[in-house]
């Protein structure tokens, strides 16, 4: 598999060398903070221009962090405020039953429809890099779990079968995870496999992709902390999560936490993109 680098550089040159939308391509830096200026102007100035009592001035302080924070988010993006705005971000989340009493939350950063759906389609499988600067926007609005960080969190990218890596060229979902333990601050693990005998999870029924997951994924190393965050690009019934997740609450993995001096692992599970608004 090539390295992590060409990827690297396309992103660094999107980012701080393209001042253009990677949606729209219209310039992006600085209509972002006056987009903001003008959504809540009337409240702000009014504050501003009110007597300073103590109210006003707590009303001014907390409104104009809110302002700050969105600028600060929206300018470290690669989309306009505009292109930003018009997609709708973190569905709520989801869950899938992986053992009796247990489930696992699944949180995606937007809905799989235009224009992320076509991206994705685009960097699977033409490996297309222009696509891949939208994605990471994407990415970004993930965030990061709650109490989770370096030392006692790790992500775990869904693994991809050699067939299928031999036949792409590169691992998309990789690269991916690649750049939101990069945004987190959070290592990658990638202790765990996936089984060759499996088939694209494409096309699939509900039932067939859990049939076709079935022992899909074996540990090779114990996870090196209790929390994991699973990742993968798409889920559309959260049966590829399910199945992973459920590699870790074998009786074979629950033994290693044992061992280890863990009552259980904390597992959740975070995608890219997930169904559909309608």
């Amino acid at each position: 598999m090539r390295g992590l680098a060409p990827y690297q550089t396309g992103l660094w040159l999107a980012e701080y060398m393209d001042m253009r939308c990677q949606l729209c391509r219209i310039y992006r830096s600085t209509p972002q903070s006056q987009l903001l200026r003008h959504q809540a102007p009337s409240s702000l100035h009014n504050i501003v221009d009110a007597p300073p009592t103590r109210t006003a001035l707590k009303k001014h302080s907390f409104l104009t962090n809110i302002v700050h924070q969105a600028n600060s988010h929206l300018s470290s993006g690669l989309l306009c405020a505009h292109c930003h705005n018009d997609i709708t971000w973190l569905p709520r989340p989801f869950e899938v039953d992986i053992a009796p009493s247990i489930s696992l939350s699944i949180q995606a950063s937007t809905y799989y429809e235009y224009p992320i759906r076509q991206s994705i389609r685009a960097f699977k499988h033409q490996e297309d890099m222009t696509k891949l600067p939208l994605l990471l926007h994407a990415i970004r609005q993930l965030p990061r779990p709650h109490g989770c960080h370096r030392n006692n969190s790790v992500i775990v990218a869904m693994p991809t079968t050699s067939q299928r890596l031999v036949k792409r060229g590169f691992d998309p979902v990789s690269i991916l995870s690649a750049q939101l333990s990069k945004y987190w601050q959070i290592p990658l693990w990638q202790g765990i496999k996936r089984i060759d005998d499996t088939v694209s999870q494409q096309g699939l029924s509900r039932a067939e992709r859990l049939s076709n997951l079935d022992n899909a994924f074996a540990l090779i190393e114990k996870p090196p902390t209790k929390r994991l965050l699973l990742f993968d690009d798409v889920s559309t019934t959260g049966a590829s999560l399910q199945a992973l997740a459920r590699a870790f609450i074998s009786p074979t993995a629950i033994k290693s936490v044992t061992d280890s001096g863990h009552n259980s692992y904390q597992i959740s599970a975070y995608v890219l993109a997930h169904g559909s608004k309608s």
